[in-house]
Formats: structure tokens, sequence, C-alpha cells
């Protein structure tokens, strides 16, 4: 899975920490999904 994407996509919402935050817990789900 590539965090790059996840990582952009968190640095471009940095000031927005519930974005960030939510970004991040879709890629964990959608990690442990696969």
């Amino acid at each position: 899975m590539p965090l790059k994407r996840w990582r952009a996509l968190a640095t471009r919402y940095d000031k927005h920490a519930l974005t960030d935050r939510g970004g991040i817990i879709v890629a964990v789900i959608l990690a442990w999904l696969r």
C-alpha cells in the first residue's frame, strides 16, 4: 500500500487535524481489510 499517497494527503490537510486523523484511520482500515 502506497503510504506516500496517504502522507501527501495528511500533509495537504495538515491544518485540519480531524481530516488528517480521518485519512489515517481510513488508510489503516483499508490496509487491515486487505
